[in-house]
């Protein structure tokens, strides 16, 4: 009995392209163009691009990369949220030289706003330096983020982080104790929207 040739079904065709565009931060401006199958499966997905996907400025700007989740889809337009900036691997190594020392300090962060941020700052200096040191450096990173941080609605806090205000602010507060090679945001994580944190203060 001979096989009944169903039809095929194209699922490529099946699908639909949406414009993504960057939040109110970096102005909407289009990151991705990308198909869908529906709006509902789309929410969520997360965008990887590079600074200098939307700045188009200094070729440095390829080591930082930026991730954006969709938010909301009117039409052919995706909205996104921003959700992390983080170093690039290759950036990382390139920063990690001998002789030196390396200093991570991670902090948790509400924006005026409401939205929550973990954070993680990295700072290498010129020579070694010994447990103190260290431990006066750290505090001045978490004085200098807890001083500005709550001060700025997340529109300003993401600039801020990737146009590196955050990275010069604790540098000049490090000088007044001792100068360092490098200092900067290694990672920024969106961990709780201000959705959510409202209904965390209701329930």
């Amino acid at each position: 009995m001979a096989r009944r040739k169903g039809r095929i079904k194209d699922k490529w065709r099946e699908k639909r392209w949406v414009t993504v565009n960057a939040p109110d931060s970096f102005n909407n401006i289009p990151i991705a163009y990308v198909p869908i199958t529906d709006d509902e499966n789309a929410l969520g997905r997360v965008i990887e691009i590079t600074l200098f996907d939307i700045l188009k400025g200094d070729p440095s700007q390829h080591q930082y990369k930026l991730y954006f989740q969709l938010h909301k889809i009117e039409g052919e337009i995706a909205t996104t949220i921003f959700k992390r900036f983080e170093y690039s691997k290759e950036f990382l190594r390139s920063l990690v030289r001998r002789g030196s020392s390396k200093i991570n300090f991670i902090i948790d962060i509400k924006t005026k706003d409401g939205y929550v941020f973990r954070v993680k700052v990295i700072a290498l200096t010129h020579k070694p330096l010994n447990t103190s040191r260290k431990h006066a450096l750290r505090i001045i990173a978490r004085d200098v983020i807890n001083k500005t941080v709550p001060e700025m609605t997340i529109d300003q806090f993401v600039q801020a982080t990737c146009y590196s205000k955050i990275n010069s602010d604790i540098m000049a507060a490090f000088k007044r104790v001792i100068k360092v090679r490098h200092v900067g945001l290694e990672k920024v994580k969106l961990i709780r929207t201000a959705d959510k944190e409202t209904k965390l203060l209701e329930a």
